[in-house]
C-alpha cells in the first residue's frame, strides 16, 4: 500500500494540510526520471512544511522501504474539485528496484489506499507502454465515502522508471479534467513527450496475453 497517496487525496480535499493554493503552471520536474506539466489554469495545493523536531528529542531515523514514497504534486481544478496527485517512490531510498513484475502489485496499493476515503465501483485495469517503461492503469467511478454526489472519474496510471516508481492519479469531477489528466505530455527517463495515457489503453489486451 502507499498511504501517503491516500493522505495527499485528503489533503487536496479538505485544503486542511495545504499552506497555501498557488495559482500558476504545475510543472513537476522529478529527479527520478520524468517531467508532467499540467495546464495554467490548474492551482497548485502547498503542503504545510513538516514540524522541526523539539529541542532534545530524539533525531528523525532515515527513511526506508514504503516510508520513502513522496508526495510530488497535488493540483486542483474547478468545482467541484478535480485533483491530481503525483507519487514517487525512489529506489534508492526504498533499498531495491522494482521490475515489471512488482508493477500490478505496486499500482494495486496505490488503488487500495483511496479506497480509505473513497467508495469505488466498476474498477477496470489495463497495461500499456510509453517508450520503454510499462505502465499499469487502472479506472473506477467513486464518491467520498458517505455521500452520493458528486461522482468522480478515479484513474490511476503508474509506472516504473530507471530509479523510481511514479504513480499518477486523477479525481476527475468532469470529463474535462479527466481528458486534462491524461492528455498532459509526459517525458520519462530522456524519452520523448507523449501524453501520458493512450486512447488505446484500455482497449489493448493485458500484458502477459
Amino acid at each position: 500500500m502507499i498511504p501517503a497517496l491516500c493522505c495527499a487525496t485528503l489533503a487536496a480535499q479538505s485544503g486542511a494540510a495545504a499552506a497555501a493554493d498557488a495559482p500558476g503552471v504545475a510543472d513537476t520536474e522529478s529527479a527520478i526520471g520524468y517531467s508532467y506539466t499540467l495546464p495554467p489554469d490548474w492551482v497548485v495545493i502547498r503542503a504545510a512544511p513538516a514540524p522541526h523536531p523539539a529541542p532534545g528529542s530524539s533525531p528523525l531515523l532515515p527513511k526506508k522501504g514504503t516510508a520513502c514514497t513522496d508526495v510530488a504534486e497535488t493540483a486542483r481544478h474547478g468545482e467541484p474539485a478535480s485533483v491530481i496527485v503525483i507519487v514517487d517512490l525512489p529506489f534508492k531510498c526504498f533499498g531495491e528496484t522494482m521490475t515489471a513484475d512488482d508493477l500490478a502489485g505496486f499500482g494495486s496499493g496505490a488503488a487500495d489506499g483511496i479506497k480509505q476515503d473513497f467508495d469505488l465501483m466498476d474498477a477496470v485495469p489495463a497495461t500499456y507502454t510509453l517508450g520503454s517503461h510499462p505502465f499499469w492503469i487502472e479506472r473506477a467511478k467513486g464518491n467520498p465515502k458517505g455521500r452520493a454526489q458528486p461522482q468522480y472519474t478515479v484513474e490511476i496510471a503508474c509506472s516504473l522508471l530507471k530509479n523510481g516508481a511514479v504513480c499518477w492519479m486523477v479525481m476527475a469531477a468532469d470529463e474535462a479534467s479527466l481528458r486534462v489528466f491524461e492528455q498532459t505530455p509526459v517525458a520519462l527517463d530522456g524519452e520523448a513527450a507523449t501524453p501520458l495515457v493512450p486512447e488505446s489503453a484500455f482497449s489493448e489486451p493485458p500484458a502477459g496475453n
